[in-house]
This record gives C-alpha cells, sequence and structure tokens, in this order.
C-alpha cells in the first residue's frame, strides 16, 4: 500500500467536495440558532431556503443532505412511475447517483450522449420525445447539467431548451451543482442561468466550501412535493441549522472566490501542459476542472505515485481529472507539476 510521506503536506484535488468548512463556517455552525427542521421550525434553515430562492429567482427553496437527494426529489417531484426523463449519458443523474430514479421512483431514463460542449443535441432530444401512446413511457421531464464536466452552458442553448420543454410540455431540471461557477465564468448573475428553469439543484459542498448539502429550488409546488419525498427519503434531519449555518456563508460569501479557482486551474494547466509527456490543453478548461492525458498512455502507478508525493489526483477516468478549490492555492501549483514530472520519471 502506498503512503504519503512524513509530514508531507496533502493537496487534495480528486474533487471540489474535499474543502475543510472554514473558521467562519465553524463559528457559525457552534452558534446556529435551531429548532427542529421536520417541522419547519429551524429559523437557520428556514433563512437559507429564502436566500437560495431569493439568489436563484424561484417561488421557495428545500434543502437537502446531498445533491444526489436533491436532485432525486425533483425527479420525483417532476415524473411519476413510468414516466421517463431525458439526460446525458454521462450526467451525474444518471451514470453517478445509483439508478434511483428507476429504483425507487419507477422512472426510465432515456440517456443521450453529451455533445463535446457538455450540451445536449436539442434535435436529438427531440426526437426521442416519446408519442402520447401506451406502448411507451411518458417523456416527462428534460434534465441538463451545468457545468458538465467543468463545461458551461450557453445562455441562448438554455432559451432554446426552454422552448423545447414548453411546446412538448416537459419540465426541465437543472442538476447545477456547480450553477455559480457557470454563472461566474459567463459574467451574469445565477439567475440568468436558473431562470430557464422549472427546478435547479444547487450543490454547497463543492466549490462553495460547506461541509454538508444542498438546495433544490422551485415553484412551491414542486418544493411541496419534494418536501413529502425528502421525509420518505430520510433526509428529513431535525436541528439541520447547525449545517445550515455553513451553507449561508457558503452562499453569501463564496461565489466570488470561485474566479480564483478557476485562475488557478488555468494556472495549473499551463505549468502541466509544459511537461513533454503530458497532454493538458489550457484552452479547454472553462471553470475549475481540468483533464491530463499521458502522451504514451496511462503509466502504469501514477495515481500511487502522486499519492506518495502528497498528491491525491482522481484516477478513474481516463485522462486523470484535476478540480481546484477553495483549499488549493495558486503557490501550490508548481509543486502539482513538479510532482506529475517525477512521477512520470519514476514510472
Amino acid at each position: 500500500m502506498n503512503r504519503i510521506a512524513p509530514n508531507a503536506e496533502v493537496i487534495d484535488l480528486r474533487s471540489d467536495t474535499v474543502t475543510r468548512p472554514t473558521p467562519a463556517m465553524r463559528k457559525a455552525m457552534a452558534e446556529a440558532e435551531v429548532g427542529d427542521d421536520v417541522y419547519g421550525d429551524d429559523p437557520t434553515v428556514n433563512r437559507l431556503q429564502d436566500i437560495a430562492a431569493e439568489m436563484l429567482g424561484t417561488e421557495a427553496a428545500l434543502f437537502l443532505p446531498s445533491g444526489t437527494q436533491s436532485n432525486l426529489c425533483a425527479l420525483l417531484s417532476h415524473c411519476d412511475r413510468g414516466d421517463e426523463y431525458i439526460v446525458g449519458q454521462a450526467a451525474h443523474t444518471y451514470q453517478f447517483e445509483g439508478g434511483g430514479a428507476a429504483v425507487l421512483g419507477g422512472i426510465q431514463p432515456q440517456p443521450l450522449d453529451f455533445m463535446p460542449d457538455g450540451s445536449l443535441d436539442l434535435e436529438q432530444v427531440v426526437a426521442c420525445i416519446k408519442p402520447d401512446d401506451p406502448h411507451f413511457a411518458r417523456t416527462r421531464l428534460l434534465c441538463l447539467e451545468n457545468t458538465q464536466d467543468g463545461k458551461v452552458l450557453p445562455l441562448d442553448y438554455l432559451a432554446q431548451a426552454r422552448v423545447i420543454a414548453d411546446k412538448y410540455g416537459l419540465g426541465l431540471h437543472l442538476d447545477g451543482a456547480r450553477i455559480f461557477n457557470a454563472s461566474v465564468k459567463l459574467g451574469v448573475r445565477v439567475t440568468e442561468i436558473s431562470r430557464y428553469f422549472d427546478s435547479i439543484s444547487v450543490c454547497l459542498s463543492k466549490g462553495l466550501c460547506a461541509p454538508v448539502g444542498s438546495v433544490l429550488c422551485a415553484s412551491s409546488e414542486i418544493i411541496a412535493k419534494a418536501l413529502r419525498w425528502r421525509k420518505m427519503l430520510g433526509g428529513g434531519m431535525r436541528q439541520s441549522g447547525v449545517l445550515a449555518a455553513a451553507g449561508i456563508i457558503a452562499m453569501t460569501e463564496h461565489v466570488e472566490h470561485l474566479q480564483q479557482d478557476h485562475e488557478n486551474a488555468q494556472r495549473l494547466a499551463e505549468a502541466l501542459s509544459n511537461i513533454a509527456d503530458l497532454h493538458c490543453d489550457p484552452d479547454a478548461v472553462q471553470t475549475n476542472i481540468l483533464f491530463v492525458e499521458v502522451k504514451n498512455g496511462l503509466r502504469q502507478n501514477l495515481v500511487e505515485k502522486m499519492q506518495e508525493q502528497g498528491i491525491l489526483v482522481s484516477g478513474i477516468k481516463k485522462p486523470l481529472r484535476l478540480v481546484t478549490h477553495f483549499d488549493f492555492k495558486q503557490e501550490q501549483v508548481e509543486r502539482v507539476a513538479a510532482a506529475f514530472s517525477h512521477a512520470l520519471q519514476a514510472s
């Protein structure tokens, strides 16, 4: 088993979920005013939900323990058993959430391949909408993802998706785990993205640095349904204002910092592009996610050799995915690049 060198400072680039709550978050959590959120009387949870709804421009919002549960509650609120949702083949809601919509909701996924820019081909979407015929599942929902592998969906594309959803009577859900990364990249208020959707799931524990939680933002009708599903799924957390306190700071104080994460991802991509045995395209980096490929194929034990130097990277995909975040600093860029060079030489 490979071990990190003693006293080495660990740099974790596996995801932006690895961030630690800031001192301000810990203080807010310790001092949070709480009630019983299952009864709806936790004032800190209620405040977080009000802030989220206002920021995203929706009627209501619901605090949930995870993005997986937030997306699942949305799908269950839009669709009935035997209905269908159209989704990306590599989308988080389809590939990485345990098949919950199908297993727990009887909702059939209709996956499509993502385009290189992270969008779904809207002509293919229309072609996959089923006719009103008892032979077919009823197509009820279109799910998009923004960002998708760090790529930002253009606003005009979202407008086109909205037109199609309205024309064919579909709901439109956004897995917006990193929606604030998208808004920062585009230089627009987040409502310029959220306004096209009937529901939006926003993760607080990725780039926004909270320890736990997501918020689902939608109409009052959808949130009322989602609240019932949250209870059924075991997501009622009682005095969860302790967690919501960190979420409030995440939403009100950490959005602007995402620009620094994007800049650090760009710096890191440029540093890695200068290593002869690596391919990393700085021009492909839009937000805080970058991809690195070994030119002659994945060298044996590269991930483990990086770990020995105190650098954690994701080895699930080829190419490797690196994600910058609040805890990754500009001065660490060169250390990561040097570790890659050393690991490649040792392979």
